[in-house]
């Protein structure tokens, strides 16, 4: 998917029930993010559109890979925003992305650094811890569509 095959109409993938268009939309046509939380939810829906030149393009010089595939990567369901804040020109988001995992469901914990740097902010780096998501019965199901788990992806 890329942001020409994605409606600007629908709700954001960055779950912050507005649509694309007015949320993570202007940052991923250059203009920049004006906070660690905006930057980190635009990168997670570059993740779910498979914007890979954006997210080069909003990860520090310092710390970026040379290069960056996203083949292969996950089916991105949610993200859940844990805290954000910003101390000067340093930021930290802290976040939780579920993620379908062949049959099942798994989650991507991460607690991200950013910096600010001639008026855009970029991703450093993060501490992250991965789980397997197991929801009981009658849980809501993790792919969003807000049935019961038991009535939807079992």
């Amino acid at each position: 998917m890329t942001t020409a095959s994605f409606d600007p109409g629908q709700p954001c993938p960055c779950g912050s029930a507005r649509p694309y268009a007015d949320c993570c939309q202007p940052w991923h046509v250059g203009q920049p993010a004006p906070t660690p939380e905006a930057l980190m939810r635009s990168r997670y829906t570059a993740f779910v559109l498979e914007l890979a030149e954006y997210l080069s393009q909003t990860w520090h010089s310092s710390t970026r890979p040379s290069s960056l595939s996203l083949e292969g990567s996950p089916q991105w369901l949610s993200l859940q925003v844990l805290s954000a804040g910003t101390r000067g020109d340093r930021g930290q988001v802290h976040f939780r992305a579920v993620y379908r995992s062949g049959d099942g469901f798994g989650y991507l914990e991460e607690q991200s650094d950013f910096v600010l740097e001639q008026g855009r902010w970029f991703y450093v780096a993060g501490d992250t811890r991965e789980g397997t998501l197991k929801p009981g019965r009658n849980d809501p199901c993790p792919c969003g569509s807000g049935r019961k788990h038991k009535a939807c992806c079992r």
